[in-house]
């Protein structure tokens, strides 16, 4: 699945903020017009991207039409409003959006939006009619819910019957759940209502932010435009300390999806809220009512689940292995500030497993790199810092006698780039770390500060898909210097820097408040030359969870830079020696193992949803489909815990969780590739320990 919308949020959610368009009020369809100050922006913006972004490029015909189809399938990603003769009449433009932006004329994109604002008056209101028939559950038919690959509706006919299959379908997925027909109606009611609302509380900036964003994102996935308001609601939130659930979003069609949490926030603490949920329903504290939030716009699901610290939100999930179509589950957080303390690394001793030996592995968990930078700035000569941290770690694992070290990277998506630099530093004894490369084509080579080796022992670094940015940086100069064994999945593929552009400061003289652009203005590269952008990171042992999915990191997103290469730089290699033994043992021993069973069993059925784009519309068969995921998921689950010598899990657990949040150490699924990398640094140990011996 494409990400198509332009926004990702950090619910970091900020304790009193308000965001503007919580209050706007409906804008009267004559006003939708553009202003002399995004003229002045489109200007600047081109001239911008021109100059500093690292993807040179042509604005021409062809980059012309896929604006266009950007914009298009922004508005309407699904395919639900316009039809096939919007589109034709659009077409005329297709060649020519080019030129319009060089010249600043903005009259075709408003004149499209219109033409949106009204296919949406005309579907609510045929909507509201359909809510209102009674329908027939055993007629064997399906609904189409996914229509992203799917033609334009032909004409008016097509579309309402599209639109009397979705709204069978809503009726239908409530009425399983046990809701009676009034509270169903109304709750769609207000659900078709709410997408009318919002789009006609959309005004001209709102509409400029869509379209030249539609421009940015034909270039590459990490460039986008934020308006004066988003841009002052950005500064506001950046004021004040962090708080609330502590989630990043997109929109995806109809829904608004966890992209990832961040460590320490109440969502990762909880353990029930993980990347591919779809948030369906926000409820302010213990017993508020549900909102229902199907279809709504980003923003307004952020101003819904924003609040202060210490109050309670409820959100009702549809989690990623659930489809659109099954079973939801309610899940309770307390909003809370997020303190780098709860994101600090953190250590354990993985020793007794079977086939070890003697042997200990100490693990060092590192959710993200972070770094007080005012703490730095300010002379602090204990700010805090990752690679302080894990310093003192590695003493502490010394002192208690670990024979190898694994590094856990497993859903770190990165943070400070001195950090990624000097942690390298650690484990290396001197070198450059990572280069980097800007739109000039010049190369800056970030080198290890600090000359002294810290660790010099057995070392391996476990990565998975969620590993970004900075990780890549890490985990890629530690393999090119085969200094430590990678283990895992391929990493995530985000290997560009991007930077914040006030437009306001190419203004002499008028409107300075013209909103700021995050650009790309430059690429990392290891020190082999090689990129970690888009393929990301492959391990040298990778886990048979690893996929090469297309919906799945960098190469999921639209127009992602390519992979490239530039001459390496010199550095002293380490003698790991040929990692072959250490794969076949690891491929032999996890053949039949409980846990790597369970996983694969997960990617399936993950996998199985991901292609599923209808449902049925037959009562019976939707039920069955529901009871029968249900349980497969929950006889794999309690397969592998009874394998283990865990309970399973219990018949009745109650759908509205306030389960305790497990740590990582004792969660058993995030032990599975854990333990597993423990097995592999130990038979590497061995397999060393009895070449010396030979010598």
């Amino acid at each position: 699945m494409k990400f198509r919308y332009l926004l990702l949020w950090s619910l970091l959610l900020f304790q009193g903020v308000t965001l503007a368009w919580a209050s706007v009020k409906e804008v009267p369809v004559d006003e939708l017009q553009p202003t002399r100050a995004q003229r002045q922006s489109t200007l600047i913006i081109l001239k911008v991207i021109d100059e500093y972004h690292y993807k040179k490029h042509s604005l021409d015909d062809e980059m012309s039409r896929a604006i266009l189809n950007r914009y298009l399938d922004t508005l309407d990603p699904n395919k639900s409003f316009f039809l096939q003769d919007d589109i034709d009449r659009f077409n005329v433009i297709s060649d020519r959006l080019d030129d319009d932006l060089k010249e600043a004329r903005l009259n075709s994109a408003f004149s499209v939006f219109r033409v949106y604002r009204q296919r949406i008056d005309e579907r609510v209101k045929h909507a509201l009619q359909l809510l209102e028939r009674d329908y027939d559950f055993t007629i064997d038919e399906s609904y189409q819910f996914d229509r992203e690959n799917s033609p334009w509706a032909a004409d008016q006919a097509e579309m309402d019957e599209l639109w009397r299959k979705k709204v069978k379908s809503d009726i239908l997925s409530l009425k399983l759940k046990d809701k009676p027909l009034d509270e169903i109606r109304s709750t769609l009611r207000k659900r078709y209502q709410g997408i009318q609302r919002r789009t006609h509380q959309m005004d001209s900036d709102d509409i400029f932010q869509v379209f030249i964003n539609s421009y940015t994102l034909s270039l590459e996935p990490h460039t986008s435009y934020m308006s004066p308001r988003v841009s002052e609601n950005f500064d506001i939130s950046m004021r004040l300390s962090l708080e609330g659930i502590g989630a990043v979003l997109k929109n995806e069609n109809e829904y608004t999806v966890v992209q990832r949490t961040v460590v320490g926030g109440p969502a990762a603490l909880s353990g029930q809220v993980n990347p591919g949920d779809r948030i369906i329903g926000v409820a302010q504290g213990v017993d508020g009512d549900m909102e229902d939030v199907i279809g709504w716009r980003l923003q307004d699901v952020v101003e819904l689940i924003r609040g202060a610290k210490g109050t309670t939100v409820r959100l009702q999930l549809l989690p990623e292995e659930e489809g659109s179509a099954g079973r939801s589950k309610t899940v309770t957080l307390v909003r809370n500030q997020i303190r780098l303390e709860d994101q600090a690394a953190k250590k354990f001793v993985i020793d007794g497993l079977g086939n070890m030996g003697n042997i200990r592995i100490g693990v060092i968990d590192i959710p993200a790199f972070y770094r007080d930078f005012q703490g730095y700035s300010k002379g602090d000569k204990d700010f805090t810092s990752t690679t302080r941290d894990v310093r003192k770690l590695i003493r502490e694992l010394e002192q208690e006698g670990v024979d190898g070290i694994v590094i856990d990277l497993r859903e770190n998506g990165g943070g400070s780039l001195v950090e990624a630099t000097e942690l390298t530093g650690l484990f290396i004894p001197s070198g450059p770390v990572v280069q980097v490369k800007n739109a000039s084509g010049d190369l800056d080579v970030e080198t290890d500060p600090d000359p002294e080796q810290v660790y010099t022992g057995p070392l391996a670094v476990l990565v998975d898909r969620h590993s970004a940015s900075a990780s890549e940086i890490f985990a890629g100069a530690i393999q090119d210097y085969r200094r430590g064994i990678i283990i895992g999945e391929p990493t995530f593929g985000k290997g560009t820097v991007q930077t914040l552009v006030d437009l306001g400061r190419f203004v002499r003289y008028g409107e300075k408040n013209l909103g700021r652009l995050r650009l790309t203005m430059a690429q990392f590269f290891r020190v082999n030359g090689g990129s970690t952008q888009f393929k990301g990171v492959v391990p040298d042992i990778e886990y048979p969870s690893a996929v090469q999915s297309d919906d799945l990191g960098e190469r999921s997103l639209d127009n992602s830079l390519p992979w490239a290469k530039i001459k390496p730089v010199n550095y002293q290699v380490e003698g790991l020696g040929s990692l072959e033994p250490y794969r076949r043992m690891h491929q032999l021993r996890i053949k039949d193992d409980p846990g790597f069973i369970y996983l694969s069993q997960l990617e399936a059925m993950r996998k199985e949803v991901k292609a599923q784009d209808t449902v049925s519309l037959l009562e019976r068969d939707r039920e069955i489909e529901w009871n029968q995921r249900e349980e497969r998921r929950k006889a794999e689950k309690n397969r592998f815990l009874m394998a283990i010598g865990r309970d399973p899990e219990p018949e009745d657990a109650a759908e509205d969780s306030h389960a305790e949040p497990i740590d990582d150490e004792d969660d058993p699924v995030s032990r599975i590739m854990l333990n597993e990398a423990a097995h592999i640094l130990a038979d590497y140990i061995g397999g060393n320990a009895r070449a010396a011996m030979v010598n």
